[in-house]
């Protein structure tokens, strides 16, 4: 517990210095609070990323997966990578050309008021109902297993710390962020080395490196990057949609449309931001080595028997006991920095979620509709009183959201899936094309949350089997034919742009409607991105060549 509570120190203590020590000028106070306004660095923008975007549920919920299906669930991790590269060519530049601090804040400037204020609720809904309260609810029961201590207690300690570090703004999270990604790549990579080690141990002991060899031979049919229909988890991961299809969505919807994430690179100039988002990139490569290897060696162990009943509950096998099982067999010294990793990786989260909560509230909700002469200062008071209030309520609503039944990686993908392609379409047409209506947003927000709704309970009203050669339609458990989760993404996409597109062509042309400002000079990149960007595509034609 030394190492631990040494990390809480450090963090804080770092964060009080950020505070006080690095006031720089801004547009506002309230940009400085919210957004860092020229202040993050590139390397604290990539690290903030990450930060943010790791949390219990890929330590636990991925780790899980790689246990029950392998290295196939990578490809959210690989295909992010690239995604990020996607994101900083072609989203960043419309995002600071046109000056944009919120995703709500595009919405209004680009089509009106009643798309960005409903869409300002749903996500402030989404942002504490699943995603905050998963966040803290599966931190708090993993860090409550490894020290033995309540449940309730953990999410009060984990929620108080984010609370301290989020008060103090983006610049705070974004440099804190830095040592939160330290220390969840080194206790990361502990973890990983132990568990190859007890893998090599199967055959006499040895490197790691004979450990991940024996562990690819013992684990083969955990090494293919894209499953067969055959494969019982192609229902999860459909073969090669996942590459051409619903894993874009889903990726370019969170990385590119989500005020969770962009709000890292909306203070910075167009340079720095890319060479975050291309540092993230980097690290993202990184994340599978961190939380599915661990997983993958696991599964290895325990049909070994070397695990002994440690993967079992009263329910039975139970993957997502994987990681916390190998935390608990880590030296006292390492299990510490693992821990400490672990706590990282769900404050850091925290902290970040808490922040833009605050942000769309402050900004799209209070400011435009409750005050709109509100003072700078006045709007970073109501920021801080958001982000207490949103984590209170994250505490206390978590227990009853049965987010432990259904694993917390799959109830996040469960219900932003239900929303993620209509808001996607809706972004992509807005960027690109200046003839996209107002009225062809809302359908793409409700219409494909109606559609999203009809495909998944499509199974219980129409035999799908026929779809079944295509590779569209694989039994579940009980023998139902369904649609991949992935591919209703990409089947309700479709649906919802060319519901934009006839609806945008039904309606003359509104020629006082303000399009964003937009040239392709603001696509071009320098050399140093291009190179880097190469090299993160080269590595993912690597990976999906070799684990095909």
């Amino acid at each position: 517990m030394f190492v631990f509570f040494a990390y809480i120190l450090l963090v804080a203590g770092y964060g009080l210095w950020v505070h006080y020590r690095k006031r720089q000028a801004a547009a506002s106070p309230s940009h400085a609070y919210f957004l860092a306004e020229g202040s993050l660095s590139w390397w604290a923008i990539g690290a903030s990323l990450i930060a943010s975007n790791i949390s219990a549920e890929q330590f636990i919920g991925m780790s899980g997966s790689g246990f029950k299906m392998g290295m196939a669930i990578a490809s959210y991790e690989f295909l992010a990578a690239a995604t990020l590269i996607i994101v900083a060519i072609f989203f960043m530049p419309v995002y600071l050309k046109n000056r944009i601090y919120t995703m709500p804040q595009f919405l209004r400037q680009r089509y009106n008021n009643t798309v960005a204020t409903v869409m300002a609720v749903f996500w402030l809904t989404l942002y504490i109902v699943v995603n905050l309260t998963s966040i803290l609810y599966l931190g708090a029961i993993a860090i409550s297993g490894i020290a033995g201590i309540g449940i309730m207690p953990c999410m009060v300690v984990l929620a108080v710390l984010a609370m301290f570090i989020t008060l103090g703004g983006m610049k705070v999270i974004g440099y804190t962020d830095v040592i939160q990604v330290a220390c969840l790549v080194a206790g990361g990579l502990a973890t990983t080395w132990l568990a190859l080690e007890m893998v090599a141990d199967l055959d006499g002991g040895g490197t790691v490196i004979h450990g991940f060899k024996l562990m690819t031979e013992r684990a083969q049919d955990h090494f293919h990057m894209v499953l067969q229909p055959s494969n019982p988890n192609y229902i999860d991961l459909p073969g090669l949609t996942v590459l051409l299809g619903g894993m874009w969505i889903v990726n370019l919807n969170y990385w590119g449309c989500n005020q969770y994430i962009t709000q890292r690179a909306l203070g910075a100039d167009l340079a720095t931001a890319r060479a975050g988002l291309l540092f993230a990139g980097f690290l993202k490569m990184l994340m599978p080595l961190i939380v599915v290897v661990p997983g993958i060696a696991a599964f290895v162990l325990h049909q070994s028997g070397a695990l002994g009943t440690a993967m079992t509950d009263a329910g039975g096998l139970n993957p997502d006991h994987a990681y916390p099982v190998l935390l608990a067999l880590l030296p006292s010294g390492l299990k510490g920095v693992a821990f400490a990793a672990l706590s990282a990786a769900v404050v850091a989260s925290l902290a970040g979620k808490a922040n833009s909560i605050a942000t769309i509230f402050t900004l799209d909700i209070y400011k435009e509709v409750f005050a709109p002469n509100a003072s700078e200062q006045r709007l970073v008071w109501m920021g801080r009183v958001t982000v207490v209030i949103s984590l209170l309520l994250a505490v206390v609503i978590a227990p009853f959201l049965g987010i432990d039944k259904k694993g917390g990686f799959q109830y996040i993908q469960e219900y932003t899936g239900f929303v993620s392609p209509g808001i996607f379409a809706m972004f992509l047409l807005g960027f690109f094309w200046k003839r996209t209506t107002a009225a062809a947003a809302m359908f793409a927000t409700i219409g494909g949350f109606i559609c999203s709704l009809i495909f998944k309970f499509l199974p219980d009203w129409v035999n799908l089997s026929f779809l079944a050669g295509s590779g569209f339609a694989v039994p579940n458990a009980a023998g139902v034919y369904e649609i991949p989760f992935l591919d209703r993404m990409g089947f309700v996409f479709l649906i919802c742009v060319v519901g934009m597109i006839l609806l945008s062509l039904a309606k003359p042309l509104d020629k006082s409607a303000k399009p964003l400002e937009f040239e392709l000079a603001m696509f071009r990149v320098d050399r140093r991105f291009a190179f880097g960007s190469a090299v993160v595509l080269a590595l993912l034609v690597v990976v999906y060549t070799v684990w095909w």
